[in-house]
């Protein structure tokens, strides 16, 4: 896809997938800072609509280099939050989602390294764990992805510490865990459980939960994710590592369905994921002196009030 027509002036800050659920927050709240902010989003899944109107869009596609290289001139650091997420969508469509997430990454730090950009600041996955013998989940864990997304995830962060230590690229893996909060996607195929579980509930339907719904996220407030990638823009170490972004506490899917409440209804389990997730976060907290503050039972019952219910 070819980049729009955009006069391209110097700016601060960068941000891939600034349409998306996680990156129109984090432009907000950069814009907030007094900084100028520049988006680069094809808008295949996020929407024009969410780019607050002070930051600068270049309407391009990551997968293309030359399309997106004017976008990191006078860039100081780049937060890369574009991404096809979701399971699903990985495994039956493993080529295009390795193509925006794995290639799409390698694109942005070329054309980081080439412009000169001081820092780049990669959106994880805690998906990249797979299943691990205990919790909670360590950075100094092996990886074990269980599916392309995850691979696709954690190649990205491989590759984000490979420029660092090829050519000294300041670079930090944030790894999200399950992020929800007001904005995420509600239809199509990057929703996520609660969405679902909202939007029959609205609807009047049964709840469907995969297997015996005993499995456990660490569901984890986009308010928080961004207050950590705030912090990131200037923290002392930015060597490359991979560092938990988690609330550090687990809901089983049972829990979700009872407090939005409803019928429910049980389906086959769900190939490719990982039973649990719970992030030991206290690599976050000394190093960017991040710690949660929304609680989970709060950040939920805020998307239940936006929702009607």
């Amino acid at each position: 896809m070819a980049a729009q027509q955009t006069k391209v002036s110097s700016v601060g800050v960068l941000v891939t997938g600034g349409g998306g659920f996680i990156g129109s927050h984090l432009v907000r709240a950069l814009l907030e800072r007094g900084l100028k902010v520049r988006v680069i989003d094809n808008f295949a899944t996020g929407k024009r609509e969410n780019v607050n109107s002070g930051a600068e869009v270049i309407e391009a596609d990551i997968r293309d280099l030359d399309a997106i290289r004017p976008a990191f001139k006078g860039i100081d650091c780049v937060y890369h939050v574009a991404a096809l997420p979701r399971v699903p969508l990985s495994i039956e469509r493993p080529v295009e989602t390795h193509m925006v997430n794995v290639v799409g990454t390698l694109n942005v730090l070329i054309a980081a390294r080439d412009a000169g950009v001081r820092r780049v600041v990669y959106s994880g996955s805690s998906s990249a764990y797979g299943d691990q013998p205990r919790l909670p989940l360590r950075e100094d864990m092996t990886p074990n992805p269980m599916n392309p997304y995850a691979l696709q995830k954690l190649t990205g962060e491989q590759y984000t510490r490979l420029f660092h230590r090829l050519f000294s690229l300041q670079t930090l893996t944030l790894r999200y865990f399950n992020v929800f909060g007001p904005g995420m996607a509600t239809e199509g195929a990057y929703v996520t459980v609660i969405s679902v579980f909202l939007r029959a509930r609205r609807e009047g339907k049964p709840l469907t939960i995969c297997g015996d719904g005993e499995q456990s996220r660490d569901f984890t407030h986009v308010r928080d994710v961004v207050r950590a990638n705030l912090l990131a823009l200037d923290c002392p170490v930015a060597d490359g590592r991979a560092i938990n972004i988690g609330n550090g506490r687990n809901i089983t899917i049972n829990r979700v369905a009872q407090i939005i409440g409803g019928p429910v209804l049980t389906i086959a389990p769900r190939p490719g994921d990982a039973r649990h997730t719970l992030a030991d976060n206290s690599e976050a907290l000394r190093t960017l002196g991040w710690r949660p503050e929304v609680a989970f039972e709060d950040g939920l019952g805020e998307l239940m009030r936006l929702a009607g219910l």
